[in-house]
Parts: structure tokens; sequence; C-alpha cells
């Protein structure tokens, strides 16, 4: 038995030994530094650029939107007017009050979930929610109390809109650099964020869908090889 303790921890510890050295090529190659911004007026009016773009005003009179995440792991029915969204995940039901998270009511296998259960289960919610909408609403959200916006100068000579943001969600202090089509409309961004230790990872912004009041949502993502679906996305009132 212990020959074969042997030999299967020296097998761990060398698999983990590739994992790290995988995972320190891969940041040698792709990590960059966050890049140093300026011309916060003229940033602006990308901003703006990029929300005439994609139907802001159609996206503020829009009430309800779902969408599912993590190959639909997580599912959402957000009330965007009354702040509320239905988190749904495994046995999980939370109808999160997002104004109010200690009003949320909480479900799991179809009983209510009560005491410090029930905090957790919406604190989670919480967190996925944040996340979660971000990959769906983020373009909408340059504007964002706590949100500084400036340009950076791509070597094409094209301008990207940076986007950082000091407050707010669960991971305040992330940034992000948008690419943009001449009309304003985003094809990808860049992100330097707390949970993912490889600064400048791009990600699309590329698939988009035209909802029936005519507001633009994307239906997927790329980062490399994968493929983040937002699943069936529907706004409506």
């Amino acid at each position: 038995m212990k020959r074969i303790f042997k030999i299967l921890l020296k097998v761990a510890l060398g698999f983990i030994a590739l994992l790290l050295m995988a995972f320190a090529i891969l940041y040698l190659v792709y990590n960059q530094a966050l890049p140093e911004g300026s011309k916060p007026e003229q940033a602006d009016i990308l901003a703006q650029k990029m929300l005439k773009a994609i139907q802001y005003d159609a996206y503020t009179q829009t009430q309800f939107i779902e969408w599912s995440f993590a190959g639909g792991t997580h599912e959402y029915k957000w009330d965007k007017v009354n702040g509320k969204v239905d988190v749904k995940w495994g046995d999980n039901i939370v109808n999160l009050n997002l104004s109010n998270p200690q009003a949320s009511q909480v479900f799991k296998d179809a009983k209510e979930v009560l005491g410090d259960s029930k905090a957790d289960l919406i604190q989670k919610a919480t967190d996925f929610f944040n996340n979660d909408s971000f990959w769906l609403v983020a373009p909408f959200k340059v504007f964002d109390k706590g949100t500084t916006r400036s340009l950076v100068a791509f070597e094409d000579g094209s301008e990207g809109l940076l986007v950082t943001y000091s407050s707010g969600g669960t991971t305040p202090g992330d940034s992000y650099l948008w690419k943009l089509q001449p009309n304003g409309f985003p094809i990808s961004y860049q992100m330097w964020v707390k949970i993912i230790p490889i600064g400048g990872l791009e990600a699309s912004w590329d698939d988009w869908k035209v909802m029936k009041n005519g507001a633009f949502l994307p239906s997927s993502h790329k980062l490399g090889p994968v493929t983040l679906s937002m699943g069936d996305v529907r706004a409506y009132n």
C-alpha cells in the first residue's frame, strides 16, 4: 500500500507541476499590464456613441430580461423596473430583492429557507447575478456610479474605451477596455479583473440579438477556444 501511495503521490505532484508550468507559460504569453488612459472628455463622447449604437433608450424602457449562464446552470428573470430578479440554480430559487437583499425569499426543494442558510444563499445569488448580468448588459453600464472612462490608443491607430469600476458589483476595481466598430458598436473587451490572474484577456461581444423593442443583447461570447452561452435571451415589457 505504501508503494502505491508513493506512486500516486508522485503522479499527483507531477500533474500539479505541469499545471503550474502551463499557467506560467500562459501568464508570460498573454498577461498584459493595465494601460493608462487619457482624454476623459473624448472618452465620454465615445461611450455615448456606443450606447446609441446598442439602443440604450430601448434598454432603459425594458422591464423584463430573461437569460441563462454557465450552460444553463444559472437561470434568471430580471424585473428591471422593480429591482427584483428570480435566480435559479440546482434546487435553489432566490427571489432576489436588489435594493434590500434581506427582504429576499429563498426556496430549496420548493421549501422556504430561513436563518443563516438563507443569508448564504442570498449572497450567492447576488454574486451570481452581479457576474452573470455583467456579461449580458456591460455596455449599458459604462456610466454607472463609480465608473471612470478614458481613451487608449491601439496599434492600428484606433482608440478603445477603457472603463474602470471603482465601486459597485462584487469586485470593485475591475477594468475593461472596449474595442469598437467605427459606428460605436462593441466588438470585444479586454479584462483586468480580480477573479482572473492573467490581465488583458479578450472576450468577444459580436454575437448579438435584436430584442422586440430594438435593444441589442449578446447571445454568446468567445474567450479563446471557449464559448460562453447566454442561453435564450429575451427582453420585453
